[in-house]
């Protein structure tokens, strides 16, 4: 089984474009990327949403 990243408002980019093994690979990109963002840094307004599922 292998997973994928989507845009929680159903647009693409970049990082909707990747495949992964397994759901751990994904979560660490998403935190590679947005981790360092705090509640206090965030534009909410501005933010792009993601979920990780199976790529059936």
């Amino acid at each position: 089984m292998d997973y994928k990243i989507i845009r929680l408002d159903g647009k693409e980019d970049k990082i909707t474009s990747y495949y992964f093994e397994n759901y751990s690979d994904a979560y660490e990109l998403l935190k590679k990327i947005y981790g360092d963002s705090c509640c206090s840094d965030t534009d909410y307004e501005y933010t792009t949403y993601y979920d990780i599922v199976e790529n059936n």
